[in-house]
């Protein structure tokens, strides 16, 4: 597919998440479309936000559990990239009536690095060696294609169906964290929704940000020092609306909270 076609459809998402409208699948369309033509297309859509004034801050990898997976119909994880514009603070209310289209919350354990992950080759050992402290995240995730009809190619196009997140303000280093079996409790308007432990994400959520490094490193990226890694969702996704209250809290780690206006 050549570059001009994959721009076109990376500009057609970028019209999607300014406008807040969905687009039909770019599968349906575009049945030759590879991971490698997604991510042009993903980054297609990052260069239009950066023109705009966004930052780069980071990067994610998402779909990473059974769980999620089969919500999905995804059996892959995915991966994008996090702005300064996608960042809330823990508490802060989060306007996702006048932001997003179809948003859907997960809990995650969130990455600070303080050295740089450049795959291939990286290894668990390697995250954890490289990295600063781990705190509790809610990312909302939300979807530019029509009606949440993703394959895995339509969702690395459209950023890893990346809409924003929530960083919890009490973060830990992680030497001694117990990344497997740490458990995760979200609630819902006061009342518990979903449980989760590190595990559900492809074992540990260090494996998630070791693939996402040795993923990004075949397109010449790494994951740079200062970045925040979003390592995947351990619990089910959860449909989210205006006036609604979620609490993430981690064993070990903390909490982190939103309020959906």
């Amino acid at each position: 597919m050549s570059p001009e076609v994959l721009d076109g459809h990376g500009d057609e998402l970028y019209g999607a998440l300014r406008g807040r409208h969905t687009v039909a699948p770019l599968t349906e369309r575009e049945p030759t479309l590879t991971i490698g033509d997604a991510y042009h297309i993903s980054r297609r859509l990052l260069d239009r936000r950066l023109e705009d004034g966004e930052r780069l801050i980071g990067k994610k990898i998402g779909v990473t559990s059974k769980a999620v997976q089969r919500m999905l119909d995804v059996h892959q994880p995915d991966f994008g990239y996090l702005t300064d514009r996608m960042r809330y603070e823990d508490g802060a209310e989060m306007p996702i009536g006048r932001e997003l289209i179809q948003p859907r919350a997960e809990g995650e354990i969130a990455f600070l690095l303080r050295r740089d992950l450049v795959g291939p080759g990286v290894t668990p050992a390697d995250v954890l060696a490289a990295t600063e402290c781990v705190m509790p995240c809610f990312e909302i995730v939300d979807s530019r294609i029509r009606d949440w009809k993703i394959r895995v190619e339509d969702t690395v196009a459209d950023n890893a169906s990346s809409g924003l997140f929530v960083l919890g303000r009490e973060a830990r280093a992680p030497a001694g964290f117990d990344f497997f079996s740490c458990g995760m409790v979200v609630e819902k308007n006061g009342e518990i929704l979903s449980t989760g432990a590190g595990a559900a994400a492809l074992g540990s959520p260090l494996a998630c940000v070791a693939w996402l490094a040795n993923t990004l490193g075949g397109f010449g990226v790494s994951l740079l020092a200062g970045e925040v890694i979003l390592s995947g969702s351990l619990v089910p996704l959860e449909p989210v609306r205006p006036g609604d209250r979620m609490r993430v809290t981690i064993a070990g780690l903390g909490t982190a909270e939103v309020h959906f206006t």
